[in-house]
């Protein structure tokens, strides 16, 4: 079988401090800057001695954390950008999705994009139009379809922008992270798409941080790491190869950790639990009170004050999210120095297992500091009704109180 993708010795190296700094009229008032030895720029390989084939029909995914490369190989597969070394064959016509609103004229209208998009693909305008009904009865976006996209919110745009890749028949369909965006019921007609689009023979490469969704749509996986293929085989086995890795990351002192990103105003230096008394404990406990503590350092002072981190399970589905926003605690101002953002959970609901949680903080907007799989939970199951019993099988408790009428209302 000829491959649809076919992958060899694919490298892409970025030149970091290459740019010329310094205006003309800078140069001019400091004349020693025109003789003094300008620092070697340093390079930076995204992507190193990556090789692989994809046959017709296969939906593959591409795993691995944040910087491991899979954008990067995404775009130079899209034609996006070039790479540095080694060739990609793609046999069929290719469509992707990486970003919100990718390929879309702001100041046209959705029924315009559908027909700008159809046409960069190299279709005709029959054969947009033979589609087009379906094309926004799946994107849900009728009432809006001649108004300009750039007054779309995220939500419109990805749908849109999905329903006219998914539907204008590519061979070769290339899905980012960009569904995250949409709601819970629209990723899962999407899903179902997908898995249209692969039955009928064509080929999908897709990036997702949910492992659930990958081992439920892909039985292939290629796991990246540090910009190198690392594995390519079965994507349960690429899923424990990413699984063992956030586990190892997690651990390691965040202090210490250099694939973090944000502007460093305020960066997370640690993290450990806390029980009611205010002593450390190893362990959550379920049903008892835990707080979660966030070391920090602030290098200067900060104002709007966004903190957040979420508890993930093994497969990297979300089980909850705990944030300053939602409870109105944002803090006003937040001084220059070192500190503890703590996060009081007065019944702890979650089931005994080994959690993840990536760790976020922002001032007025402005992502200083975000970590992926910057904290470890561990918990262990305790008497979360106080009734020595617990036979509910399931992840999560919910408080609970019943109570018998002989009445209806």
């Amino acid at each position: 079988m000829t491959a649809a993708i076919s992958v060899s010795g694919l490298g892409k190296e970025y030149r970091l401090g290459a740019t010329v700094s310094g205006s003309l009229r800078e140069l001019l008032a400091a004349p020693a800057q025109w003789f003094r030895k300008k620092p070697e720029p340093e390079s930076f390989w995204a992507l190193k001695d990556v090789s692989f084939d994809i046959n017709p029909g296969e939906v593959v995914g591409v795993i691995g954390r944040n910087g491991a490369g899979k954008s990067t190989l995404l775009k130079l597969m899209s034609r996006i950008t070039s790479p540095s070394v080694g060739s990609i064959a793609l046999r069929g016509r290719l469509t992707s999705l990486l970003e919100v609103g990718t390929g879309f004229h702001p100041e046209l209208t959705g029924r315009e994009n559908i027909f700008l998009n159809g046409a960069i693909m190299g279709m005709g305008k029959r054969e947009i139009a033979r589609k087009f009904d379906e094309i926004v009865a799946f994107a849900e976006v009728e009432r809006f379809l001649d108004t300009p996209v750039k007054r779309y919110s995220s939500g419109m745009y990805v749908r849109l922008a999905f329903a006219v890749a998914a539907h204008l028949e590519p061979d070769i369909l290339i899905i980012d992270e960009v569904l995250a965006v949409g709601d819970a019921q629209f990723q899962k007609k999407c899903l179902g798409k997908i898995e249209n689009v692969a039955g009928s023979g064509r080929t999908v490469m897709f990036v997702s941080h949910n492992m659930a969704t990958m081992a439920a749509l892909c039985t292939r996986a290629l796991f990246l790491a540090n910009g190198e293929l690392k594995l390519d085989g079965p994507v349960r086995s690429a899923i424990d190869a990413h699984l063992q890795q956030l586990e190892q990351i997690g651990t390691a002192p965040l202090a210490e950790r250099t694939d973090r990103t944000g502007d460093g105003r305020l960066r997370f230096t640690g993290y450990w639990l806390e029980n009611a008394d205010g002593e450390v404990v190893p362990t959550a406990l379920l049903g008892d009170e835990v707080r979660v503590c966030l070391a920090y350092e602030a290098r200067a002072d900060l104002e709007q004050v966004f903190v957040a981190f979420d508890i993930r399970d093994q497969l990297g589905e979300a089980v909850s999210n705990l944030n300053t926003a939602d409870v109105g605690s944002d803090f006003a101002r937040i001084k220059a120095g070192r500190g503890v953002f703590r996060c009081a959970l007065s019944k702890f609901p979650i089931r005994a297992g080994r959690y993840h949680g990536n760790i976020y903080a922002s001032a007025r907007g402005h992502v200083c500091d975000f970590l992926q799989a910057g904290i470890v939970i561990d918990v262990e199951d305790g008497d979360f009704y106080g009734t020595g019993s617990l036979r509910n099988p399931c992840r999560v408790m919910l408080q609970q109180r019943w109570s018998a009428a002989e009445r209806q209302p």
